[in-house]
This record gives structure tokens, sequence and C-alpha cells, in this order.
């Protein structure tokens, strides 16, 4: 495949090295962002569970939610979650309608959240949508990684990442990015404060301004990509961003009506691997682990190859992010790692900047 350096579309300056968010510390109280699967399980079996009235819904809904799949799973979940030992889920933003559609689209928010008890830490990894990788089974030689999950679903996704970055995934969670409006509806709408200025669909925003948001305001404010200077990685901060304040406003609530306008968000709009038993016993053994939440985006590099763009992260990065959740999840550092088993593919002909340290 010929390829061939492309540094127009890059920001000046060189943005990543000075914007890298290498598992910054964030502190909260009460809210967790265990990214897109846990803003569910604790707006709603984190605070009604135990409630006998709203237990019923809650679990007839997750029930609903649940797909076994065929995932390769590198290890014994079952045992890992039982001894409450730190774990990970690997967590699928689509933008198609309602889940479950001839349609599947490609998934164009990809992390990787990795809780660990002992740390009290929860650690969120964004991996840019347009990462080069091999997917198998793929006719092509090489795809962005946002159409693993749309040539085999879940668990071409999962391999993928696996592969990618030698860590394991041991459950998955796919939430239509349309579902997540209909969750900033049922808390009653967010509040946050901008990064930046800008008009996009609902969404009206000024930096620095508080400002509350609606279901479809709070869509939008994710969803905004080319007007950012950052691209794709400033949309995966504000996501980030929707998804914190949707968590701290969700645990917050107390009405049921609220919490039966929550449940019914869900419909149609999320599938997991998770069972609603698996919930609950990760409410109760890692319930503690909320006291820090840290976040990083693995960093790639600008390429422009046959006509289509890639992120393409070089292999000390792709170390670097692959100890740091492996660490996370108390496994020794990666070994592994090379252009072939990543997929990535040989990015010695591309220009790249150094990795900073975290």
């Amino acid at each position: 495949m010929a390829s061939n350096n492309s540094n127009q579309n890059q920001p000046e300056s060189g943005y990543r090295r000075s914007d890298r968010q290498h598992f910054k510390p964030r502190r909260r109280h009460r809210g967790l962002l265990w990214s897109l699967l846990i803003v569910v399980l604790i707006l709603v079996t984190g605070g009604v569970a135990y409630g006998y009235h709203v237990y019923n819904d809650a679990k007839n809904t997750f029930d609903k939610t649940y797909e076994q799949g065929q995932v390769n799973k590198l290890r014994n979940v079952s045992k890992v979650i039982s001894s409450g030992k730190p774990f990970s889920i690997l967590l699928l933003g689509t933008d198609t309608g309602a889940l479950g559609r001839s349609d599947t689209g490609r998934t164009d928010t990809l992390i990787v959240a990795t809780i660990n008890p002992q740390k009290q830490t929860a650690y969120l990894t964004s991996i840019p949508r347009d990462t080069r990788v091999q997917v198998k089974g793929d006719t092509q030689g090489y795809e962005k990684i946002n159409a693993a999950y749309t040539i085999g679903g879940p668990a071409t996704a999962v391999d993928t990442v696996q592969n990618l970055l030698d860590i394991p995934i041991d459950y998955y969670a796919i939430v239509n990015m349309g579902g997540l409006e209909k969750m900033v509806d049922a808390v009653g709408g967010i509040d946050l404060t901008p990064n930046m200025t800008f008009k996009y669909g609902h969404a009206n925003v000024v930096k620095g301004q508080k400002i509350h948001l609606n279901g479809k305001q709070a869509l939008d404010y994710s969803r905004m990509r080319y007007d950012d200077p950052l691209g794709d990685y400033g949309r995966q901060k504000r996501q980030r961003q929707v998804l914190q304040k949707l968590v701290v406003k969700g645990v917050g609530i107390s009405s049921i009506t609220r919490y039966k306008q929550i449940l019914t968000s869900l419909n149609g709009n999320m599938k997991t691997d998770m069972s609603f038993d698996d919930m609950i016993a990760v409410r109760t053994k890692y319930g503690d682990a909320t006291h820090h939440i840290k976040s990083e985006t693995l960093q790639g590099q600008d390429a422009m190859i046959d006509g289509i763009s890639y992120q393409i992260p070089t292999m000390k990065e792709l170390q670097l992010v692959s100890n740091h959740i492996r660490r996370t999840l108390n496994l020794k550092d990666s070994t592994k790692l090379t252009a072939t088993s990543t997929g990535t593919g040989d990015n010695s002909n591309y220009t790249t900047s150094s990795a900073t340290g975290y």
C-alpha cells in the first residue's frame, strides 16, 4: 500500500504534545464516570437496586439489554469479579438509531474503562476512531478502528482493541448516542462549563460560561468535531464531560418517576454482555472505586494513505498506553507489542513526534 506523509490537516504548534491528558486525576465524591455503561449502571442499579418497587423494573430493562455474544475473553471474568480484582469494559458509542437495526453503523466513540477497587480509581482511555488497524475477517488491508464493529459486531471490535493494546477486555457495552439525548432529558438536563465557544446544531455555548443543556443540546455539544482545533480529540473531551455531568446529576435523583424515565431511555439504545447480576456484584464490590477519575487518550499522527486520513500511533505510544492500562489492571507490562500484533502496520515512513511522559 502506497503511503505518503501529510501534515496539511495538523493544527499548528504540535497541540497533541502540549494538550495530552495521560491519566490526569479528577476528584469526584459521589459521581462515577465508568463511561457509557457505568453511567447507566450507577444511575439505575447504584441508586435503586435496593428499592423493591424499582428493582424489578430495572432488572426487566437490563435483561433486555443483555446479549451474550461470541467475544473472545482473554481471562475468566467471573473469577475476576468474584475476587474483586480490577476489570475492564470496552465502551462503544454508535450514532445510528435504535440498536438492533440492520444498519449497525460505526462506533464513533471507543473508550476502554478500567476499574481498580484497591486504588479506588476509575481510568478512561479514549481511542481515536480514525486509528489505523487491521481487522480480522476484513477484505481490506487496513481499516479505521471504528469500522471493526461494523465488520464483525462487538466480538470483532473487542478483538481488535485487545490486539491493538495487548490488554484483556472483560465486558463490552454498546450505546446509541441518540440514547444519550434521552438519558440527559430523563435526569432533567445537565449543567456544565464549556471549554470553547461554538454553535453547532442545538448547542450554542460560550467558553467559561456555565450553561444548562437539555438532551438535544448535550448531544450536539458532544458531537461537534470540525470546528474544534483538537478535532476528534477535542470531541472526546466533551463527550467525557457530558457523561461525567450526567452521572453526577443521576446519582442525586431520588424520584421514582425520574428513574422510570431513565429506564425507558435505555430501551433499544444499549447492548452489553454484562448481566444484571454482574451489575449488582460490581456495585457491591467496586462501589468505592469512585474517589478518583483519571483519563487519557491514545495519541496518533495524521497520515493520508490512498486518499484516506488515518491516525497512526507510534510503537512508543502504544507501549506507553498499553503498560498504563495493564498496570491499572494489576498486570505486568506488555512484551508482545509489535507493528504486526497491533495491526497498525509499519509506521516508520511517517513523521512522528516524541511521546511525553505521564
